[in-house]
């Protein structure tokens, strides 16, 4: 709904599908900005990490093992990771929707990878 909003703003200079990415990464940011539930999710997750990385029985009221990866990341970095890793966008896609270039795209999804490594203890990493 947001993105048919602002399809005036659609120049036709880049792709359309570039543009569409744009509205919702910024979306999705502003919306972040306004949530309080990563917050929450830091707060539960706090210097604990490791232990709590253990555990994985999810009950409906606990947070998932997915949302303590991602709690551990900058709003920038967990955005870009659910583009690459959730949508399958390409680094050239999530480049045009972030204003990023290519080269950023890359080093904030190493760095995210290797943060939520650290974070809990993931030593096995052969699959990226």
């Amino acid at each position: 709904m947001h993105a048919w909003d602002k399809l005036h703003t659609f120049s036709g200079r880049g792709t359309f599908i570039g543009w569409l990415l744009k509205v919702a990464y910024t979306t999705f940011l502003q919306s972040k900005r306004k949530s309080k539930r990563y917050a929450e999710i830091l707060e539960e997750v706090g210097h604990d990490a490791e232990a709590k990385s253990r555990t994985h029985s999810v009950q409906a009221d606990e947070v998932t093992d997915l949302d303590k990866f991602l709690a551990v990341l900058s709003e920038e970095e967990r955005a870009v990771m659910v583009m690459s890793y959730a949508c399958g966008l390409s680094h050239r896609e999530i480049s045009e929707a972030t204003a990023m270039p290519v080269g950023t795209v890359k080093s904030v999804i190493f760095r995210g990878k290797e943060k939520i490594r650290t974070s809990f203890d993931i030593k096995d990493h052969q699959h990226g």
